[in-house]
Protein backbone atom coordinates (compact mmCIF):
# COMPACT_ATOMS: atom_id res chain seq x y z
CA UNK A 1 0.00 0.00 0.00
CA UNK A 2 1.07 3.39 -1.15
CA UNK A 3 0.27 7.22 -0.69
CA UNK A 4 0.84 8.61 -4.15
CA UNK A 5 3.72 10.73 -2.61
CA UNK A 6 6.83 10.08 -5.19
CA UNK A 7 10.14 10.00 -3.15
CA UNK A 8 12.16 9.61 -6.08
CA UNK A 9 12.30 9.61 -9.82
CA UNK A 10 14.30 6.59 -11.18
CA UNK A 11 15.42 5.59 -14.57
CA UNK A 12 15.39 2.31 -16.28
CA UNK A 13 19.49 0.88 -16.21
CA UNK A 14 18.35 -2.51 -18.29
CA UNK A 15 15.63 -4.37 -19.83
CA UNK A 16 15.80 -8.14 -20.39
CA UNK A 17 13.01 -10.07 -21.93
CA UNK A 18 12.60 -14.02 -21.45
CA UNK A 19 9.34 -15.80 -19.32
CA UNK A 20 8.52 -12.47 -17.79
CA UNK A 21 10.31 -9.06 -18.33
CA UNK A 22 13.19 -7.65 -15.63
CA UNK A 23 14.00 -4.32 -15.66
CA UNK A 24 16.52 -2.62 -13.09
CA UNK A 25 16.11 0.80 -12.25
CA UNK A 26 18.47 3.14 -10.67
CA UNK A 27 17.72 5.18 -7.74
CA UNK A 28 18.62 7.54 -4.83
CA UNK A 29 16.82 5.00 -2.40
CA UNK A 30 19.24 3.79 0.34
CA UNK A 31 19.00 -0.07 -0.84
CA UNK A 32 20.69 -1.54 2.54
CA UNK A 33 16.88 -0.59 3.95
CA UNK A 34 14.95 -2.49 1.53
CA UNK A 35 14.30 -5.91 1.30
CA UNK A 36 14.31 -8.68 -1.73
CA UNK A 37 11.01 -9.25 -1.74
CA UNK A 38 10.33 -6.08 -1.01
CA UNK A 39 7.11 -3.49 -2.99
CA UNK A 40 7.92 -0.32 -4.31
CA UNK A 41 5.32 1.28 -6.94
CA UNK A 42 7.10 2.16 -10.09
CA UNK A 43 5.25 4.85 -12.09
CA UNK A 44 2.37 3.30 -9.77
CA UNK A 45 2.60 -0.44 -10.30
CA UNK A 46 3.40 -2.34 -7.63
CA UNK A 47 5.95 -4.07 -8.27
CA UNK A 48 8.43 -6.58 -6.21
CA UNK A 49 12.47 -6.21 -5.96
CA UNK A 50 13.96 -9.34 -6.86
CA UNK A 51 17.98 -8.21 -6.82
CA UNK A 52 19.49 -5.06 -6.00
CA UNK A 53 22.99 -3.55 -5.91
CA UNK A 54 24.47 -0.33 -5.14
CA UNK A 55 22.27 2.12 -6.62
CA UNK A 56 20.06 0.24 -8.68
CA UNK A 57 17.27 -2.79 -7.95
CA UNK A 58 15.80 -5.42 -10.09
CA UNK A 59 12.03 -6.48 -10.72
CA UNK A 60 10.11 -8.44 -13.12
CA UNK A 61 6.79 -7.87 -14.80
CA UNK A 62 4.47 -10.42 -15.82
CA UNK A 63 2.31 -10.85 -19.17
CA UNK A 64 -1.13 -9.65 -17.06
CA UNK A 65 1.50 -6.20 -15.82
CA UNK A 66 2.63 -5.66 -19.31
CA UNK A 67 -1.09 -5.85 -20.73
CA UNK A 68 -2.53 -3.28 -18.52
CA UNK A 69 0.16 -1.04 -17.93
CA UNK A 70 3.10 1.08 -19.21
CA UNK A 71 5.62 -0.74 -18.03
CA UNK A 72 5.86 -3.20 -21.55
CA UNK A 73 6.60 0.26 -23.40
CA UNK A 74 9.72 1.04 -20.95
CA UNK A 75 13.05 1.34 -22.32
CA UNK A 76 16.47 2.27 -20.79
CA UNK A 77 16.63 5.75 -19.91
CA UNK A 78 12.61 5.80 -19.32
CA UNK A 79 12.43 8.21 -15.82
CA UNK A 80 9.91 6.38 -13.36
CA UNK A 81 8.21 7.47 -10.14
CA UNK A 82 9.28 5.88 -6.89
CA UNK A 83 7.58 4.75 -3.88
CA UNK A 84 8.55 2.46 -1.15
CA UNK A 85 5.55 0.90 0.51
CA UNK A 86 3.79 2.61 3.41
CA UNK A 87 4.57 1.44 7.30
CA UNK A 88 2.30 1.38 9.84
CA UNK A 89 2.00 4.83 11.25
CA UNK A 90 3.25 6.86 8.83
CA UNK A 91 1.52 9.86 8.01
CA UNK A 92 -0.77 9.56 5.16
CA UNK A 93 -0.82 12.40 2.89
CA UNK A 94 -2.36 11.57 -0.40
CA UNK A 95 -4.68 8.99 -0.89
CA UNK A 96 -4.53 4.97 -0.66
CA UNK A 97 -3.00 3.81 -3.40
CA UNK A 98 -2.21 -0.03 -3.82
CA UNK A 99 -0.32 0.04 -6.90
CA UNK A 100 -2.70 -2.36 -8.85
CA UNK A 101 -3.08 -0.31 -12.03
CA UNK A 102 -6.33 -0.29 -13.64
CA UNK A 103 -5.22 0.54 -16.86
CA UNK A 104 -3.82 3.01 -19.34
CA UNK A 105 -4.62 6.51 -19.79
CA UNK A 106 -3.40 9.23 -22.35
CA UNK A 107 -2.28 13.31 -22.07
CA UNK A 108 -4.63 14.72 -24.07
CA UNK A 109 -3.68 18.53 -23.31
CA UNK A 110 -0.85 19.79 -21.10
CA UNK A 111 -1.18 23.86 -20.49
CA UNK A 112 -0.05 26.83 -17.51
CA UNK A 113 -2.70 27.31 -15.01
CA UNK A 114 -1.26 30.09 -13.20
CA UNK A 115 1.74 28.73 -11.53
CA UNK A 116 0.62 24.85 -11.96
CA UNK A 117 0.30 22.81 -15.64
CA UNK A 118 -3.18 21.40 -16.31
CA UNK A 119 -3.07 18.40 -17.77
CA UNK A 120 -5.92 16.55 -19.67
CA UNK A 121 -6.42 12.52 -19.80
CA UNK A 122 -8.27 10.45 -21.61
CA UNK A 123 -9.01 7.24 -19.69
CA UNK A 124 -9.73 3.70 -21.05
CA UNK A 125 -13.14 2.70 -22.06
CA UNK A 126 -15.26 1.77 -19.01
CA UNK A 127 -13.12 3.50 -16.48
CA UNK A 128 -14.80 7.09 -17.38
CA UNK A 129 -17.32 6.03 -14.61
CA UNK A 130 -15.25 6.00 -11.82
CA UNK A 131 -14.08 8.88 -11.92
CA UNK A 132 -15.48 11.69 -10.26
CA UNK A 133 -15.12 15.31 -9.71
CA UNK A 134 -13.06 16.49 -6.46
CA UNK A 135 -12.08 12.85 -6.36
CA UNK A 136 -8.32 10.81 -5.96
CA UNK A 137 -6.89 9.32 -8.64
CA UNK A 138 -3.57 7.71 -9.08
CA UNK A 139 -1.47 8.80 -12.29
CA UNK A 140 1.80 7.16 -13.17
CA UNK A 141 1.59 6.45 -9.18
CA UNK A 142 0.88 10.21 -8.05
CA UNK A 143 -1.95 11.23 -5.82
CA UNK A 144 -4.13 13.46 -7.27
CA UNK A 145 -7.72 15.16 -7.52
CA UNK A 146 -9.59 15.59 -10.06
CA UNK A 147 -11.29 19.28 -11.20
CA UNK A 148 -13.39 18.25 -13.96
CA UNK A 149 -15.01 15.10 -15.78
CA UNK A 150 -16.88 15.68 -18.85
CA UNK A 151 -17.37 12.75 -21.91
CA UNK A 152 -13.97 14.11 -23.77
CA UNK A 153 -12.05 13.10 -20.22
CA UNK A 154 -11.13 14.91 -17.33
CA UNK A 155 -8.44 17.50 -15.81
CA UNK A 156 -6.07 17.99 -12.76
CA UNK A 157 -3.99 20.66 -11.82
CA UNK A 158 -0.24 19.77 -11.08
CA UNK A 159 1.72 22.25 -8.62
CA UNK A 160 5.30 23.20 -9.39
CA UNK A 161 6.71 21.01 -6.76
CA UNK A 162 5.15 18.16 -8.16
CA UNK A 163 5.68 19.02 -11.27
CA UNK A 164 9.68 19.15 -10.58
CA UNK A 165 9.58 16.15 -8.20
CA UNK A 166 7.89 13.54 -10.67
CA UNK A 167 8.19 12.37 -14.27
CA UNK A 168 5.09 14.90 -15.22
CA UNK A 169 7.54 17.63 -15.30
CA UNK A 170 8.63 16.02 -18.59
CA UNK A 171 5.41 14.51 -20.09
CA UNK A 172 3.63 15.95 -23.03
CA UNK A 173 0.41 15.41 -25.02
CA UNK A 174 0.00 11.99 -26.40
CA UNK A 175 2.13 10.41 -23.26
CA UNK A 176 0.48 7.35 -21.76
CA UNK A 177 0.11 6.89 -17.91
CA UNK A 178 -0.56 4.45 -15.64
CA UNK A 179 -3.93 5.18 -14.09
CA UNK A 180 -5.44 3.78 -10.67
CA UNK A 181 -8.96 4.63 -9.49
CA UNK A 182 -10.03 5.42 -5.74
CA UNK A 183 -10.55 2.26 -4.39
CA UNK A 184 -13.85 3.26 -2.26
CA UNK A 185 -15.04 3.89 -6.44
CA UNK A 186 -14.30 0.67 -7.43
CA UNK A 187 -16.12 -1.01 -4.50
CA UNK A 188 -19.47 0.94 -4.38
CA UNK A 189 -20.14 0.82 -7.89
CA UNK A 190 -19.50 -3.27 -7.14
CA UNK A 191 -22.44 -3.25 -4.94
CA UNK A 192 -24.78 -1.36 -6.90
CA UNK A 193 -27.74 -3.37 -8.53
CA UNK A 194 -26.80 -4.65 -11.78
CA UNK A 195 -22.96 -4.85 -11.54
Amino acid sequence: MFTGLIQDVGEISAVKQFGDRRLEISTSFDLATVAIGASIACSGVCLTVTEKNDGWFAVEASAETLARTTVGDWKVGRSVNLERSLKLGEELGGHLVFGHADGVAEIIDREPDGDSTRFRFLPPVGLEKFIAEKGCISLDGVSLTVNEVDSDGFGVNIIPHTLAQTGFGVAVSGDRVNLEIDMLARYVARLLPGN
